[in-house]
């Protein structure tokens, strides 16, 4: 049985690096992977490879890191015609060496089987992967230029891989962190049925609760938009990210960033719940006015472990908000090809991550919203990489909102934001009146001007806010 060398990579310092799309590879080299002939297709001629074949080799060697090439894998002699099990067996063992898009790209050119097999014997090799991901631009290259069975074989046996990459399409996350997300409560129930020490089994039945409350966030109201299931970590107190509508395709999307006391496993379900009524909010508000064409998406983000009591004087969780949204941020700009209109709309501690994230990362939005926020290292809007416009409200008795714990407290004048109404008022639009914030959770009340303005500035319309 013959084998089509997929990707070989030549590692000569004098050569530089070189993909032969077929046939006999040059020396020196070194085989990655390798994927078997089709049994009745004729043995490819390298000399005449087709322009599709050598475009995806091309594209496979783009996404191949040198420096991430393990010492190893040095200079390799001459490979022809072997047996399949000696080569797939001498590339199995060199793919866990592997780092960033270099083990992504040998990831995609596995079978299914020999897939789940380096994913069975390397338990930490996606993990480790994850704790340092490849770029948001460099995931979307990969994926788009994986083959259509690579995909699904991915996502079928590293759902948590495909479902944490920023940059890969969402349809595609929200399926695979489903997978995962039975997986993990499978793994879970089975380990309690067999057995754990009292505390083991605590730790558990605690993880497990979290997770059947993303489940429950999962399921849209009666009539309401779908729901996609971007990002989940069950580790620790975990992380998720729900979208209410579709984030692949929506015109709008907005980021509803939460603040303290925000734990995945109590508050998931009621923040998606604010979500989707953010998003229904913002569907009337684009028919009515004569946008109804348009779509939007509202991003429950519980992307980062918010702050208690304990910890909410620090800044380290902030850091931490600031890190995750700037991904989610970047993997928003990598994973579609369009420009859909976005805003930030945070809350209490979220708006200090926000401010960090768009005064000294590299992204940028077309508008932000804070309500309630503690202030952050930020002077003036001039400093945050917003094209549109910045919206500040804050509650007569919300004592969060008159603080500058962290720095400047935007609703200063000195800061250039634009006043956000959150104290009740007439829509002069629509003609009913508008409940008022009174304290610190009572921005996002279904009939309250605040949830009126928010959703006004997430689709672009924030001439209409009310000050």
């Amino acid at each position: 049985m013959l084998f089509d060398v997929t990707a070989v990579l030549v590692t000569s310092t004098t050569l530089g690096s070189v993909v032969e799309v077929s046939g006999v590879p040059v020396t020196p080299t070194a085989v990655v992977a390798v994927a078997p002939l089709d049994r009745g297709a004729a043995v490819p001629d390298r000399a005449a490879a087709s322009p599709a074949t050598a475009r995806a080799a091309t594209s496979l060697a783009s996404a191949v890191d040198p420096a991430a090439l393990p010492a190893a894998l040095g200079p390799a002699p001459f490979i022809g015609p072997q047996p399949a099990q000696k080569l797939a067996q001498d590339a199995l063992e060199r793919i866990p060496t592997l780092r960033g898009t270099t083990l992504l790209a040998q990831l995609s050119l596995l079978q299914r089987d020999d897939l789940a097999t380096v994913l069975g014997d390397n338990p930490k090799l996606v993990p480790r992967l994850l704790s340092s991901p490849p770029p948001a631009a460099a995931v979307a290259t990969w994926w788009r230029d994986s083959s259509t069975d690579a995909r699904r074989s991915l996502i079928a046996e590293a759902p948590q891989l495909v479902g944490a990459l920023e940059g890969i399409p969402y349809t595609q996350r929200s399926t695979a962190n489903k997978r995962y997300l039975d997986e993990v409560t499978g793994d879970i129930r089975t380990r309690l049925q067999n057995g754990v020490g009292r505390a083991k089994a605590s730790e558990l039945t605690t993880r497990l609760h979290m997770l059947e409350q993303v489940r429950e966030a999962l399921t849209p109201a009666d009539g309401g938009a779908q729901r996609q299931l971007v990002s989940l970590d069950p580790r620790g107190d975990g992380t998720a990210v729900i979208v209410v509508g579709d984030l692949q395709t929506a015109d709008d999307v907005s980021f509803l960033v939460p603040g303290m006391f925000y734990g995945v496993d109590a508050r998931i379900v009621p923040w998606t719940t604010t979500a989707a009524d953010l998003q229904k909010q913002q569907g009337e508000w684009l028919k009515r006015l004569g946008r109804g064409d348009e779509t939007s998406a509202v991003v429950s983000w519980i992307g980062y472990e918010t702050p208690t009591l304990v910890n909410v004087a620090a800044m380290d969780n902030a850091r931490a908000g600031q890190k995750a949204l700037t991904a989610s941020l970047r993997g928003l700009a990598a994973a579609r090809d369009d420009h859909p209109y976005v805003s930030v709309l945070a809350h209490s501690y979220g708006t200090t991550a926000a401010m960090l994230s768009l005064s000294e990362d590299d992204v940028t939005v077309d508008s932000l919203a804070m309500v309630g926020s503690p202030g952050g290292p930020v002077a003036n809007v001039r400093d945050l990489a917003v094209r549109d416009g910045v919206w500040v409200g804050a509650a007569p008795w919300d004592p969060i909102g008159d603080a500058g714990v962290f720095g400047n407290q935007p609703r200063q004048a000195s800061f250039g934001a634009t006043k956000l109404g959150v104290d009740g008022a007439h829509d002069p639009i629509t003609e009913s009146d508008l409940t008022a914030a009174v304290s610190h959770n009572d921005y996002f009340t279904v009939g309250g001007e605040s949830l009126r303005n928010l959703a006004l500035v997430g689709i672009g319309e924030g001439a209409r806010v009310i000050s």
